[in-house]
């Protein structure tokens, strides 16, 4: 919510933890009946609460313009991380074999910063320029990797590659 209110502004509510606080009558007493403990509270569904706040058509624009997962090249739903200030979207490198451009959220406006990985899931790069990466930093990358991942996929032409979630031996 807060990358839509900051991109598109008033339009779209103040999630944040001050507003939030500062409201808390007219949101939270509804979902307090029957808690009589303080430590009941973690249990309350805050996101959905929230969302309950929204019309049908906020609710259709916040899934279309901020949603929680990406589909990759490979077919995976990828989740995204919003607690930062930019959304990022960490998926393994070979999920992303085929894709020319990095992954624009809020109608465009907004791309994401992919940490791409390893096949073990470990950090291998990040970037917000996709493109800039297969032509210039995978070929290092490739290097460094292919003796450790023989099993993996490491194409000459990863933006012309097949992307995939597996090893070579099961596509």
């Amino acid at each position: 919510m807060a990358l839509l209110r900051r991109e598109f502004g008033d339009g779209w509510p103040d999630w944040s933890m001050p507003a939030l606080l500062a409201t808390l009558e007219s949101w939270l007493p509804p979902y307090l009946a029957g808690i009589r403990r303080l430590d009941r509270l973690d249990a309350l569904p805050f996101t959905r609460i929230l969302h309950d706040r929204l019309d049908w058509t906020r609710r259709q624009a916040l899934d279309d313009l901020a949603p929680t997962q990406l589909r990759v090249p490979s077919g995976s739903r990828v989740r995204l991380d919003y607690t930062g200030d930019e959304p990022v979207l960490a998926v393994k490198l070979q999920e992303l074999f085929g894709l020319a451009e990095t992954p624009r959220l809020a109608g465009g406006r907004v791309p994401v910063l992919l940490h791409l990985l390893s096949p073990a899931g470990r950090p291998l790069q990040v970037t917000r320029d996709l493109g800039s990466f297969w032509a210039q930093g995978y070929f290092e990358v490739r290097k460094d990797m292919r003796g450790r991942y023989p099993k993996h996929p490491w194409p000459d032409d990863p933006a012309t590659a097949t992307p995939t979630a597996r090893t070579k031996r099961h596509q």
